[in-house]
């Protein structure tokens, strides 16, 4: 079942510390992570895959990023 991580609104790092803070409690193995700025779009995605996390999608709408992260 995947996890929502809603970092609408806030600025890096902190998209990026929550979506690292869910991916260690592992409780998921897809999480989608909601971002408002191509900055944190960015971080996160870097930060997911030095994880070893797959961005299996990236999508744009109303002005948010929708990142889905897949445990590899």
């Amino acid at each position: 079942m995947a996890k929502t991580v809603d970092a609408r609104g806030l600025s890096c790092p902190q998209p990026v510390l929550m979506t690292l803070d869910e991916m260690k409690e592992g409780s998921a193995d897809e999480l989608l992570v909601l971002v408002d700025n191509e900055a944190s779009k960015e971080n996160v995605s870097r930060a997911a895959k030095s994880k070893g996390w797959k961005i299996a999608d990236i999508s744009e709408a109303e002005g948010a990023f929708n990142i889905t992260l897949r445990k590899d």
